[in-house]
């Protein structure tokens, strides 16, 4: 008899259709051919879902599990036959699953790009990432960087078709010029049907009668190349931009992978960014602050002008629309942020101090704070 059903998913026989699917899905993604596993590891485990996912099979399963081999090949018409009674009913358990592809069910299962049921044509080329760091006034103007690369680039020689020049391209004998190979496996479930692009022609369905001398057939070489890109006004720091066909040339002529550029942005010593608003602190002294003044800001390459009222305090902040960082997409710009920080001198001089006395007795500085905050501070200087 076969390895137990349960067994060979890890679950016990008590498990929920929810814990054997689950058991199922990590079972198949560790022995799928196509990741590296075992052909014949995968076959059980497929088997062993086939069976126990389905309520009156499973029940039928646990009820003549131990002659289960013998109870298959038994009966009057077999199996399979019309007349046939097995373990699981009177129609019998030869599944014909020829027009399932596994690749569609694996690809909904462990999510992402699902793989192509019928893989045809010549083989794309792989995606290529880097990393370009910029200056924060970069990120808020847009500037471009000329970055060279190192990679597959169509053969100047075959012009990426893989055949020496002058030479036939002919229809791959291996598949028929399909692109593709059909592989069915017999297994007690039936037969299971695979569709995989053909090894021969890498799925493009034909094959040069002579392959290229300079890249070999494959229709590409490497070489180091140029490529400027443009970092538009406003991009953030961490932000990927996707440029088509800036990755590696495909096999044959297939399409070009994608150019993915990253951008880190260098912080700068004044300036900070939320979201698209640009934000700074500014210090201002204790005579600015009680007096008032009006200041000129240098914010790049412009001059904001910021009027101080007499009696400002820390913490202030001045909101100036339009004047931030503009938006990657449609128009306008954020706003720019100027909070107000008063520095209160560390050291004075005797003539300095002399002068803040006199104006303590001359104001009555505590009476004022007591006015401002009356219903606080009269019980700290009651």
């Amino acid at each position: 008899m076969a390895e137990d059903y349960y067994d060979i998913l890890g679950v016990s026989r008590e498990s929920s259709d929810d814990e054997i699917k689950k058991a199922y899905r990590k079972a198949a993604h560790e022995h799928h051919p196509d990741r590296g596993g075992e052909e014949a590891k995968f076959k059980e485990v497929s088997e062993a879902y086939q069976v126990l996912s389905d309520k009156q099979k499973r029940s039928q399963y646990d009820q003549f599990g131990a002659t289960f081999d013998q109870a298959q090949a038994g009966g009057q018409g077999g199996a399979g036959g019309a007349g046939g009674q097995n373990p699981f009913g009177q129609q019998g358990f030869n599944v014909n699953m020829d027009d399932i592809d596994l690749g569609d069910i694996f690809g909904s299962f462990f999510g992402g790009r699902q793989r192509q049921a019928s893989p045809t044509g010549p083989e794309g080329g792989d995606d290529i990432s880097v990393a370009v760091d910029i200056s924060f006034k970069d990120s808020v103007f847009g500037t471009e960087r000329e970055l060279e690369l190192y990679k597959r680039v169509k053969c100047d020689h075959c012009k990426g078709n893989g055949a020496e020049p002058g030479t036939k391209i002919d229809t791959c004998k291996t598949c028929s010029g399909s692109g593709q190979i059909r592989q069915t496996r017999q297994t007690m479930l039936g037969a299971f049907a695979q569709v995989t692009a053909c090894p021969d022609c890498k799925g493009e369905g034909k094959k040069a009668e002579k392959p290229c001398g300079q890249c070999g057939g494959d229709g590409r070489t490497k070489e180091n190349k140029k490529i400027k890109v443009k970092i538009p006004a406003g991009i953030a720091n961490g932000q990927t931009m996707e440029i088509g066909d800036g990755g590696e040339a495909g096999l044959r002529g297939g399409p070009t992978g994608s150019l993915y550029v990253t951008v880190r942005v260098a912080d700068h010593e004044i300036f900070t960014r939320e979201n698209y608003d640009l934000k700074c602190e500014i210090p201002i002294s204790f005579t600015q602050a009680a007096l008032g003044d009006k200041m000129n800001l240098q914010v790049f390459d412009d001059k904001v002008k910021i009027e101080l009222p007499a009696g400002i305090q820390t913490g202030k902040t001045f909101r100036i629309h339009n004047k931030g960082i503009p938006h990657l997409q449609g128009s306008g710009k954020g706003d720019l942020l100027v909070e107000i920080n008063i520095i209160t001198p560390g050291k004075l001089s005797g003539r300095e101090k002399e002068l803040l006395k006199s104006l303590v007795e001359e104001k009555g500085e505590s009476s004022e704070v007591k006015k401002d905050k009356k219903g606080f501070w009269d019980k700290i200087f009651a």
